[in-house]
């Protein structure tokens, strides 16, 4: 089954046409990294895909259950997620929490299997030792880190990644890299990521695909079957 399927996408602003000839799928398991140049539309795929813009062709389906049965949850984290500003009352570990109050959680207090998956989630991005800072109190690229952990929180089967890696330090990269690999590889997530460090990622990734164009045309895309041989590429139908 897949949890992302693109089949033949454009997309046009207005009457410009910004992408087309976009089909791919991201299955369970799946750890998918999207590349291409500055202003490669790559976040605008992302919007397609998330419901946020509607294709001008072609398509995208999203299953309503996961790969165990149950319904589908989506985690999305945007470029520069966190806007929180200087008053907001929350300190970093209740906000992480929250999320874990989507998992049927409203009316009950979180057990110990909830606490420790806040924890492992906090660590993930380096922020584990500041959970009693208020939010206001931290640093844009902190604010970040605990807007991707409150994701984590929340144990989506599908992560939807926009450059979630801006502002980390090459050692909390590799971490969060290596956490998104056991998750797809032990836990059957699908990832979908977009990123500028694709030489850091292809280590961990199983697919990449990449937006291009030829000059004076839309932005289109092929794939590779796997991150390790990128020598080999595997080109879809443009």
């Amino acid at each position: 089954m897949y949890y992302i399927k693109v089949d033949d996408l454009a997309f046009h602003y207005e009457k410009e046409p910004v992408l087309t000839n976009i089909s791919f799928e991201v299955n369970p398991g799946d750890f998918v990294m999207l590349t291409g140049e500055n202003g490669a539309a790559k976040t605008t795929l992302l919007r397609n895909i998330l419901g946020l813009l509607k294709p001008t062709t072609g398509q995208v389906t999203l299953p309503d259950k996961n790969c165990f049965g149950n319904k589908l949850t989506v985690g999305y984290v945007p470029q520069q997620v966190a806007s929180f500003n200087v008053g907001f009352p929350s300190t970093v570990l209740e906000l992480v929490k929250s999320g874990r109050y989507q998992k049927n959680k409203w009316f009950r207090k979180l057990d110990k299997a909830d606490n420790e998956h806040v924890r492992r989630s906090l660590e993930s991005v380096g922020m584990w030792s500041m959970r009693h800072k208020k939010i206001g109190e931290l640093s844009g690229g902190q604010k970040q880190r605990i807007s991707i952990a409150r994701v984590f929180a929340t144990d989506p089967d599908l992560f939807v990644l926009d450059e979630p890696t801006t502002g980390m330090d090459i050692h909390s990269r590799e971490e969060f890299y290596k956490l998104l690999q056991h998750n797809s590889e032990q836990h059957s997530k699908g990832i979908l990521m977009v990123t500028h460090d694709h030489e850091e990622l292809r280590h961990y990734c199983n697919k990449h695909i990449e937006l291009v164009r030829k000059e004076g045309l839309p932005w289109r895309c092929f794939s590779m079957d796997s991150c390790k041989e990128l020598s080999k590429p595997h080109f879809s139908s443009l």
